[in-house]
């Protein structure tokens, strides 16, 4: 967490509330969310650009410079990226690790309660060195069946992990990896290169949906995830397996099983109707 729908969430609330905004200085209370960048450098680099894009890559929040750099920002488990028009609440502000003060009065805050997360300031060309290495994204049209089959097929690995993985497909985590499986009935422990071309189709499909229901309900708040207006999504209500074990599957009764197993992550599953 977060995962693809909570950072793209997070990135149109950025664009819609600081699109054409002026840095005028940032504040770092904590450094070691820092990366590639020192304070005295982001300070020096960033003051007096305006923001002209706030986007999302894999699960990346960026928000690109008028002086050509991108702030780069990856929330993690516990980061957020707050617009501050200075009603905040102080309990947000007291793990802010660093701000920028805009032109217009306001600050944009990172906060981060475990410090996990991390911010980085970069030039295109790195940032593209950055990401060369992530998957495809799985809401972009050139995200075929044939080029998932592909993907799969070549991974002997449990397909749960393959999907997760942010080299073969960028931006699905565990959250939306359960939920997934479990539309395209399939069991989270199947080897890749074992499943069948129409359940390949299938999966496909139900991870498409499952990331643009989830981007609709503004993605899934359990404790920490917050947009940049300071709200929570909504989309924990809608949830069929993550956080459901011991519970009866919505689709065939059966009691929903919780495993470690695969790559020591929270893996929930009904074993009668994922095969």
């Amino acid at each position: 967490m977060p995962e693809l729908p909570e950072v793209e969430t997070i990135a149109r609330g950025l664009d819609a509330a600081v699109r054409g905004a002026t840095i005028v200085t940032v504040r770092v209370r904590r450094p070691d969310v820092l990366r590639e960048v020192s304070a005295a450098t982001l300070r020096r680099r960033t003051a007096g650009a305006t923001i002209t894009r706030c986007w999302r890559r894999a699960k990346l929040a960026v928000m690109d410079l008028s002086t050509g750099d991108r702030l780069v920002v990856q929330p993690r488990f516990t980061g957020a990226l707050l617009v501050d028009a200075g009603e905040l609440p102080a309990r947000e502000r007291q793990y802010s690790t660093l701000h920028f003060e805009l032109e217009d009065g306001r600050a944009l805050h990172y906060r981060d309660v475990r410090r996990l997360g991390t911010v980085a300031l970069m030039s295109p060309a790195r940032f593209d060195e950055y990401t060369g290495a992530l998957g495809p994204e799985p809401l972009d049209r050139a995200f075929t069946v044939e080029q998932f089959s592909a993907r799969l097929a070549g991974s002997t690995q449990a397909v749960k992990k393959v999907i997760m993985d942010q080299r073969q497909l960028a931006g699905v985590g565990n959250i939306y990896a359960n939920e997934a499986l479990w539309r395209a009935e399939i069991d989270p422990s199947r080897s890749a290169k074992r499943v069948s071309p129409d359940r390949v189709a299938a999966l496909r499909t139900a991870i498409v949906d499952v990331l643009t229901d989830a981007i609709a309900a503004r993605g899934t708040s359990f404790r920490d995830y917050l947009d940049a207006n300071g709200e929570q999504g909504s989309f924990e209500v809608k949830l069929d397996v993550y956080g459901r074990e011991g519970k009866p599957c919505r689709r065939c009764g059966a009691r929903l099983i919780g495993t470690h197993a695969i790559d020591g992550r929270a893996t929930v599953f009904c074993a009668r109707c994922q095969r």
